[in-house]
């Protein structure tokens, strides 16, 4: 398999943004690129008196630190992301990664770059990805440097190793990202099934459409092949206005349970 095929087979949206965090921070770290014009800045983006540097908002979360960081960030990033996208049971449907990327972003960037005035999100955001990982997976044996632990510590220890190798600023800047995916669980899970509250957030159907698999295509799952299907309750003309192919292994109200009775081979 060719570099090319290998890429176009990851996880999509995981993909991107690793690939955009190498393409952006290559360059940036060897100097043909100005930091300056692309970090994270409040007045820059929240003004009236010139034009809005609206790039901005996208670019302090792909942005790598320098040196070491330039390898070790798209690595979390993507090992983190794509177990996430590809493997995690709260986002089976078409979309629902992107739509929790977004909202952590949100999260941070209010935090992280309006409150504490950080200028660079990733590392944030990939603690973000951590936190989430480890709650899907918190049994799971990690390596992280020379130390073995069970997952749920995973996010821990990067606060711990940013504190000690980085500041302490840095640390809290990076804890924007524990409270991110936090606030994700309360309003996507734990407020609508545990408090009787509304669940805040869905995805809509346009992000759904971008991400609904072709009919019978097929998507390498941590199980193994899965073919893509007709979405439920869409008609045969139209995608996107349902749940991914994963949903057709719910409960009753299933995509499989609206196939009908079927016959016995041989029958009339």
């Amino acid at each position: 398999m060719s570099a090319a095929d290998m890429f176009w087979a990851a996880p999509p949206v995981s993909r991107t943004i690793t690939a955009a965090a190498v393409l952006l921070s290559v360059p940036t770290w060897m100097g043909f690129i100005d930091p300056y014009y692309i970090v994270f800045l409040g007045y820059k983006v929240f003004t009236i008196r010139e034009v809005p540097q609206l790039w901005r908002i996208v670019t302090t979360f792909v942005l790598t630190g320098p040196k070491f960081g330039l390898i070790m960030d798209p690595y979390f990033l993507y090992t983190y992301g794509s177990q996430l996208e590809m493997q995690a049971a709260r986002f089976t449907g078409p979309g629902d990664f992107f739509v929790y990327l977004i909202f952590v972003a949100f999260v941070i960037l209010i935090l992280g770059g309006v409150y504490l005035q950080g200028v660079m999100l990733l590392s944030p955001l990939t603690l973000a990805l951590a936190y989430t990982f480890a709650q899907e997976n918190p049994n799971a044996q990690l390596s992280y440097f020379i130390v073995t632990f069970s997952a749920k510590w995973l996010p821990y220890a990067m606060l711990a190793m940013t504190f000690v190798m980085g500041s302490p600023e840095a640390a809290i800047l990076q804890a924007t990202g524990l409270v991110a995916a936090h606030a994700y669980d309360f309003f996507a899970k734990y407020w609508p099934e545990y408090g009787g509250g509304r669940k805040y957030i869905n995805t809509p159907q346009f992000v759904q459409k971008w991400f609904i698999q072709p009919t019978g295509s097929a998507q390498q799952r941590s199980f193994g092949t899965a073919f893509a299907g007709r979405p439920q309750n869409v008609p045969q003309q139209q995608t996107g206005a349902g749940g991914g192919w994963t949903s057709g292994f719910g409960g009753a109200g299933g995509s499989w349970a609206a196939r009908g009775q079927g016959r016995r081979l041989g029958g009339e």
